[in-house]
């Protein structure tokens, strides 16, 4: 594991683990009925503080950082290793300023800059259900593999006085109701800035609001390149509608493109239970978030000549033979895919990304299965690690990249086998996760 992917991993904590236990179609996305259990799936606890094979909530989860590795924590309420013994104002220190019960700092790994928004009403019924309904598990908190001195954590006093805000989410009176409520939960309770936005150099994120020009503009994130959430017609979701924003978070498919990576185990586990009010607050949020890349003003233009020559069967262009061979069935000549399940190529913000990490990734690896009322997709992206080469993947993902319109760098050999290096192919486990 590189530093970049090793600082990038301590700072997002979006779902990174997998998990293959039972879920009940019948109640798949029913938005559960304890106020509490809603709000843990809204903000994703899941994700890092459970891992396979162990009781839910009960930590464990391996995080790399560029100093050494470190564990999540057990927040079962079990007296001896979970949060039994935290009053609601011993919870709400830790989870909205970074301060456990004892007095020591926690990594922000643990996203409390975000989580610091939230309200005491989410935060009273978060602590009623990791008390009450949440069961106690005595697993044992495993400590860092940071070697002293540098585990010391009264640094991190400095790191939050600098870059955390402890303040609560304020309603704007300039806005609608809608407009706030999806600032609420894109800033706070779903952090998605932990994900998408840029990192400074002390692993900060560059921006908590909309008007920090850098907020949810696209990241690196373990080995993937974490979405442009803004406005910017090509790089962005200038083009998706507030139809098709809430369809993929419901479904993790719409006209545009299909969830991949972490955003799988997010839809899996969390957006698909939100209610219908909130997830269109969302959309209307971030929908209102203006562009952040002025390279991104013009906006896609389709070129036929792409379809043209792989259907005249010239291949002169370096990758469009291992494209017809193996892409096209899928994906079509024209790169119009079979949406909402075979997402299109041509014009798609991911084949632009002046990131090509998720591309690489995706045709080297596959995808995940999405989940959604409890029934697996029947379409994946297959891996091809085995069947293509370095230079056979850098070239159909060069292809991709400027094909049909579409105007982003190429990609060398080198460049997927770091990749390769660092990956492993996507699992066919289903990650859902049991919440109690």
């Amino acid at each position: 594991m590189n530093v970049t992917k090793m600082s990038v991993r301590l700072a997002a904590v979006a779902g990174l683990a997998l998990w293959t236990a039972a879920l009940h179609p019948a109640t798949a996305t029913e938005a559960p009925a304890d106020r509490g259990e809603y709000v843990a799936r809204a903000g994703n606890c899941v994700a890092c503080h459970s891992i396979a094979d162990a009781p839910p909530f009960s930590g464990g989860l391996k995080m790399a950082t560029p100093l050494g590795a470190i564990y999540t924590t057990n927040i079962t309420p079990d007296a001896k290793t979970g949060i039994g013994g935290y009053t609601y104002e011993d919870f709400d220190r830790a989870v909205r300023l970074g301060i456990a019960k004892d007095g020591h700092r926690l990594y922000p790994a643990m996203p409390y800059p975000s989580y610091a928004k939230m309200n005491e009403e989410d935060m009273q019924a978060l602590y009623g259900f990791f008390m009450k309904t949440v069961k106690a598990a005595e697993v044992a908190n495993k400590p860092s593999e940071i070697p002293s001195p540098l585990n010391m954590r009264w640094p991190l006093a400095i790191w939050n006085f600098v870059f955390a805000d402890d303040e609560r989410y304020t309603p704007k009176a300039e806005h609608d109701a809608a407009w706030n409520r999806g600032a609420y939960l894109v800033q706070g309770l779903g952090h998605c800035g932990a994900c998408h936005s840029p990192r400074g150099l002390a692993f900060n994120e560059k921006g908590y609001t909309e008007q920090d020009g850098q907020f949810l503009l696209g990241a690196p994130l373990d080995n993937w390149s974490a979405s442009n959430l803004r406005q910017d017609i090509n790089t962005g979701l200038g083009k998706w509608s507030q139809e098709d924003l809430v369809t993929y978070l419901k479904t993790g498919h719409n006209r545009y493109g299909t969830a991949f990576g972490t955003m799988t185990e997010v839809i899996n586990n969390s957006t698909q239970y939100m209610t219908d009010d909130d997830v269109g607050a969302i959309a209307t949020y971030l929908r209102a978030i203006p562009g952040g890349r002025e390279k991104d003003a013009n906006a896609f233009a389709y070129d036929a000549s792409t379809a043209k020559d792989l259907l005249a069967r010239e291949f002169a262009k370096p990758g469009a033979l291992v494209y017809a061979q193996s892409c096209m069935t899928c994906h079509l000549a024209d790169g119009a895919g079979h949406a909402p399940y075979l997402p299109p190529l041509a014009g798609n913000p991911v084949t632009v990304d002046p990131s090509p990490a998720s591309l690489i990734n995706i045709v080297l690896n596959g995808t995940q299965r999405i989940v959604v009322d409890g029934m697996p997709d029947a379409y994946k992206m297959p891996q091809y690690r085995v069947l293509l080469s370095d230079q056979e993947i850098a070239d159909a993902v060069t292809f991709i990249r400027s094909g049909w319109g579409n105007k982003a760098a190429p990609v060398t050999a080198k460049e997927v086998a770091d990749m390769r290096k660092l990956t492993d192919p996507a699992s066919d486990q289903i990650n859902i996760l049991r919440m109690k």
